[in-house]
């Protein structure tokens, strides 16, 4: 079972291209199994458990762990980041607990606004 599993919509130009690029730099632990990236699309019922659909996958990144506890948003890119080499930096900048509100904050605001653009386009 992967330590992390990823879970984003590939429907939407920028979050596949982002996921694309992130992956790429964690090549060895996607490789290696410890991290997997996810289609919501392709298992539309996968984060049900969790009272998670489409659309919640389609607004915000979603993340497992080996223990099946559900992270979201924000802190799945902070996750992402610490284990990314030379992206460290960016989870302890960003992760700290003065500045992660923040973080939070405006990767919500951000996510909005990508999941209307979306909805305007077609992607969905």
């Amino acid at each position: 079972m992967p330590q992390l599993t990823v879970w984003y919509n590939t429907r939407c130009p920028v979050c596949d291209a982002g996921i694309d690029w992130q992956r790429n730099k964690l090549l060895a632990l996607v490789k290696s199994g410890r991290v997997a990236f996810k289609d919501i699309n392709a298992e539309p019922e996968a984060l049900s458990a969790y009272g998670a659909g489409v659309d919640d996958v389609r607004r915000r990144l979603h993340a497992t762990d080996e223990e099946g506890q559900l992270t979201t948003g924000a802190d799945v890119a902070l996750l992402l980041w610490a284990l990314t080499p030379g992206e460290g930096w960016l989870a302890t900048l960003f992760g700290n607990r003065l500045v992660r509100p923040l973080t939070r904050f405006g990767y919500d605001r951000f996510a909005d606004v990508l999941f209307a653009w979306n909805k305007r386009k077609g992607h969905w």
